[in-house]
């Protein structure tokens, strides 16, 4: 690729970005008490919110329903043309339908506002000017104007789609919050997919092989220990005193280290080798947060517990095979 036309496609992806951004930071005059009100429409509505746009600012619409959706707020998508041919009977008593529309004179747009006006629902537009028809029409005005497209020829509609993303974006989050929807809410709706796992799998899903719980004594000696950590597979074994209480860990390294300073290795106890007080997490803890703090630590073992009772052993390996990706 020649320079020149290296820096022109730079030059107009940045530009892109540069108009798009700024066409957000606009918005911050609509964020007034019309928005808020609406946000306390949805938030106390019996019903669903039906979202509904044509061509570019339905495909807009699709993605706000399923951000409502998976954030705590039940909603669905209707098809301004579709509803003007039969799909206008899913609005029903309760409901709030959201118009998306960027001029708000589209002519199925302004015609389905004035047919919502005859059902006992309420209704919201995402316009850029709220002295359109459909602005109008509606009981409240999401406001989301643009100086100009991102595009060259100010046709495409990029920073309108822009805004009217951040403008569902924004009202479904201050509905999550007054929801109060947690994370674990959040998994509930997400069990699929590397989303879900990080969300729903645990540190105790990990360690359901109880026969590869290593073990010693305080007493055990350098060969009882190669053996375990051999055995167990995991690279290291807790050290248990007779109450089953946690006093430390040895892995490798620490074999390793014992068996350079110490010439007679075949006195060595496991007390003489181990960690003491090592790096534990509790088994109800995600598995995400296993590998986080195993990172964080430098580690790639951890010590399970449920309260104090050793239940296992994770490796960091173990954490990985689930399709978790590596931080570091």
């Amino acid at each position: 690729m020649s320079k020149k036309l290296f820096l022109k496609i730079k030059k107009r992806a940045l530009n892109t970005l540069i108009v798009e951004a700024n066409a957000i930071q606009q918005l911050n005059q609509s964020i007034n008490e019309e928005f808020c009100q609406c946000v306390l429409a949805l938030f106390h509505l019996k019903g669903r919110v039906i979202v509904s746009g044509l061509g570019k600012s339905g495909l807009i619409a699709q993605k706000i329903t399923a951000t409502l959706n998976s954030t705590g707020t039940p909603a669905c998508f209707m098809h301004s043309g579709d509803a003007l041919h039969g799909d206008l009977g899913m609005v029903q008593e309760g409901d709030l339908v959201l118009l998306i529309s960027k001029s708000g004179e589209t002519v199925e747009l302004k015609l389905l506002a004035q047919l919502l006006k005859q059902k006992a629902c309420q209704t919201a537009a995402i316009v850029g000017n709220a002295q359109s028809s459909v602005g109008k029409l509606v009981d409240f005005v999401l406001l989301s104007p643009i100086k100009n497209e991102a595009c060259p020829n100010n046709l495409a509609p990029t920073s309108s789609t822009m805004v009217q993303l951040a403008i569902g974006d924004a009202l479904a989050l201050c509905l999550q919050e007054l929801r109060t929807f947690s994370a674990e809410d959040f998994a509930k709706l997400h069990p699929a997919g590397m989303l879900g796992k990080q969300l729903s799998l645990r540190v105790i899903d990990l360690i359901e092989e109880r026969h590869l719980r290593p073990v010693v004594t305080l007493e055990a000696d350098i060969q009882a220990v190669i053996m375990e950590i051999s055995s167990k597979r995991l690279g290291a074994t807790a050290v248990l005193d007779q109450t089953e209480r946690v006093l430390g860990i040895i892995t490798d390294g620490d074999l390793r280290r014992a068996m350079q300073k110490t010439v007679e290795i075949q006195h060595l106890k496991a007390q003489d080798m181990m960690t003491p007080t090592p790096i534990t997490i509790n088994c109800k803890a995600l598995a995400f947060e296993a590998l986080q703090l195993m990172n964080q630590k430098k580690i790639t073992q951890l010590i399970v517990l449920e309260g104090v009772q050793y239940m296992g052993m994770i490796h960091i390996h173990q954490v990985l095979k689930e399709g978790f990706i590596n931080p570091t």
